[in-house]
């Protein structure tokens, strides 16, 4: 019996080396509004089966420049750690009220010692106690097949063959994300996204008296010292 267990065996891996490795599909999203087409659109891939865990945690960044976070959208699998480099000459305190993920870090300028941790799926508003009008958005993913679109509206995307749900968010969309069933086979995908879109982006969720009057202690803070 032992010739037929080798020719099972040998059978069998001869069926995996035949059906090939698994091969990853283009996907091309477009994203647009009534007025043209989105920049910063992130187009996520949800797999009707679970992905694999992500292995060693990646670390991005979100920078300050200019009192503006750059990028201003920032797309993430969760477990990524982020970090907020401030390369102002003025000190900038990042936070976040979102469910998803609340941090404050302290008063800083250069680059923070420890980044923070986005491990729960949802979208995340981060602004600056110090400066109001500064804004930014982490959309953070369970999935791996994600893109976000560039200044042709276009996101493109690599994912294995199978069932997906398409998911679209913009900061100025108006509702929920946009959901759609998307099946992949072994050919490219092309799909346009039309959003109905608001005139201004979410702002981020308003302090409470804690952080107002640490906004007054650095507004009112000695003339003579650099002022945020």
């Amino acid at each position: 019996m032992r010739w037929f267990k080798r020719v099972s065996v040998t059978c069998v891996l001869l069926a995996y080396a035949a059906a090939g490795p698994v091969t990853a599909a283009s996907v091309g999203v477009t994203v647009a509004d009534a007025g043209g087409v989105l920049v910063d659109a992130v187009v996520s891939l949800e797999p009707a089966r679970p992905a694999a865990p992500p292995g060693a945690a990646k670390t991005v960044e979100m920078d300050q420049v200019n009192s503006q976070f750059v990028p201003a959208v920032l797309a993430v699998r969760a477990g990524t750690l982020v970090r907020f480099p401030n390369n102002d000459q003025i000190r900038h305190q990042v936070y976040s009220f979102s469910p998803a993920k609340r941090f404050e870090l302290p008063l800083f300028q250069g680059t923070t010692a420890t980044p923070v941790r986005f491990d729960q799926a949802g979208l995340v508003t981060v602004g600056c106690n110090i400066h109001d009008w500064m804004l930014g958005y982490i959309v953070v993913l369970e999935t791996p097949y994600f893109g976000k679109s560039g200044s042709d509206g276009r996101a493109q995307i690599e994912a294995p063959a199978g069932n997906y749900t398409l998911r679209v968010w913009h900061p100025r969309i108006k509702g929920a994300a946009s959901s759609e069933p998307l099946v992949i086979a072994r050919d490219a995908v092309q799909r346009r996204v039309t959003l109905q879109t608001t005139g201004a982006a979410p702002a981020v969720a308003p302090p409470d008296a804690r952080v107002r009057a640490l906004q007054d202690k650095f507004r009112n803070a000695d003339p003579k010292k650099p002022r945020p």
